[in-house]
């Protein structure tokens, strides 16, 4: 088993980050500032925003956090974003999800500047990438794209599997990886929870790319020797012997993958640590944009 490590990835393009940022800086150009809305109390929502405002201290962003009850009703919260949309010193932001259920959240998602709209979930800007126009890529199918091409992975006419049909990774990773791009040209398949003989299409891929959210769902019989295999999902199960009394896992069962010969994002320290090192690199575009 070969270890694809999404942290080590992470950091070095965190570095060319902070790097981009110290050049800024010398040429009094502006620092790059992101920002990000927080509705509710909602523990991992809290979590990943913080994750976030570390990681823009780290690079020598500004970064802002709007934080508001979830009893904020649904034009309250469209009123705040056009302030944020029209605030000069804010190149990108982000409403961290999920929502509360009173508020529609595509309609918010469509409230975020394509400007300013660096988790790439405006229409506007999820259109230009089906099409392959320059534009802002939501931040994980981003993050795994930099991994593919930062190890050489050559995915040209060959079988990629995607469990898993979310509008925030499942469909956008479909698009790209079957682009004509030099870390592209696969051939992809979308699978669900709906797929039949879901077991069939894992054995026959090169390529498994899985965001279902079933807790080691994919196990080692599934796959065949010399497959890559990149998990997206993160959950967390009981687990007594931490003092949190839980453990985060993905999709695939780790240890089943110990002796095949595979390559292997692990969960925690794969996909994760990319989604924020391309939502700052997003950002990134985003101020530079505007030089």
């Amino acid at each position: 088993m070969k270890i694809i490590d999404g942290k080590k990835i992470s950091n070095e393009v965190l570095d060319e980050i902070k790097n981009h940022v110290e050049s800024r800086v010398n040429n009094r150009k502006k620092v790059p500032h992101l920002a990000a809305i927080l509705v509710g109390d909602d523990g991992p929502s809290q979590t990943y925003v913080n994750s976030k405002i570390r990681a823009c201290e780290r690079v020598g962003f500004n970064s802002s956090l709007f934080k508001f009850n979830d009893n904020i009703t649904e034009d309250e919260l469209l009123n705040e974003i056009t302030k944020i949309n029209e605030n000069k010193e804010i190149d990108g932001f982000i409403v961290q999800l999920p929502l509360p259920s009173n508020i529609d959240q595509e309609k918010i998602l469509t409230q975020v500047s394509p400007e300013k709209d660096v988790d790439g979930f405006n229409p506007f800007n999820y259109g230009k990438m089906t099409l392959g126009i320059d534009t802002f890529i939501p931040a994980t199918p981003a993050g795994i794209v930099e991994l593919i091409k930062r190890y050489k992975i050559d995915l040209s006419g060959k079988q990629c599997l995607v469990i898993g049909r979310s509008q925030i990774v499942g469909r956008p990773i479909s698009i790209l990886l079957s682009q004509n791009q030099s870390f592209a040209n696969a051939t992809v398949t979308v699978a669900h929870s709906r797929s039949k003989e879901l077991e069939k299409l894992c054995i026959n891929s090169d390529l498994i790319i899985s965001a279902i959210g079933i807790p080691k769902f994919l196990k080692s019989k599934m796959v065949s020797d010399n497959s890559i295999i990149i998990d997206v999902g993160i959950s967390r199960v009981v687990d007594e012997t931490s003092s949190k009394g839980y453990k985060i896992v993905g999709d695939v069962d780790f240890e089943d993958f110990s002796q095949r010969d595979v390559m292997i994002t692990p969960v925690p320290g794969g996909v994760g640590p990319m989604t924020i090192s391309m939502l700052l690199k997003n950002t990134l575009k985003a101020c530079e944009l505007k030089d």
